[in-house]
């Protein structure tokens, strides 16, 4: 198993800590950590997501929320709930470092461990929506911040040709005010 995926279950085990007995991130985190002591990295990423899921608890939900269907955030069980939360947050921090389908995967995978194959589905499902909203918004933020808006032109008329303009410029038969059919 990579550190990485260490870390991720690290953090989601003192993320439902946190969530079931009120602990700090500081506290959860040392109780989450094995006996044997994963690698200092995962330690430190572990530490990271726990920290960002704390400090963004509400603005995560809240993109959580807004893509899943029929589901309150509050109504999911804690581990979907939470795999949710830290999955979001590397999409937000970690998604132009690391393509966003290794994020997905990862929870899907640890879903899989820790929750079962129709959570898996579901965590699926809604972190796949996530990133198309983020992508979405990212793509609509770079066209408003870089690109300059063009001016439409209209195309031009053939040479020795009036284009025609008004009522019933789109007659074939040239029909329009003022002229017979």
């Amino acid at each position: 198993m990579g550190k990485r995926r260490t870390a991720r279950e690290r953090a989601l085990q003192a993320l439902y800590e946190i969530e079931f007995n009120g602990e700090g991130p500081e506290e959860a985190l040392s109780v989450s950590s094995p006996a044997g002591r994963a690698p200092d990295d995962a330690a430190e990423y572990a530490a990271w997501l726990v920290r960002g899921v704390v400090a963004r608890k509400d603005e995560l939900d809240a993109l959580i929320q807004t893509t899943s269907r029929n589901w309150r955030v509050t109504r999911m069980t804690p581990v979907d709930r939470n795999l949710l939360r830290l999955a979001v947050l590397e999409l937000l921090e970690e998604g132009t470092t690391m393509a966003p389908a290794i994020i997905i995967n990862e929870a899907i995978e640890i879903a899989k461990r820790f929750s079962g194959e129709e959570s898996a589905d579901f965590i699926n499902g809604v972190l796949d929506a996530v990133r198309r909203g983020l992508a979405a918004k990212e793509s609509t933020e770079k066209a408003d911040d870089h690109e300059p808006k063009r001016k439409i032109e209209p195309p031009a008329a053939r040479p020795g040709r009036v284009p025609r303009t008004g009522r019933g410029a789109n007659n074939r038969s040239g029909a329009g005010p003022g002229r017979k059919a």
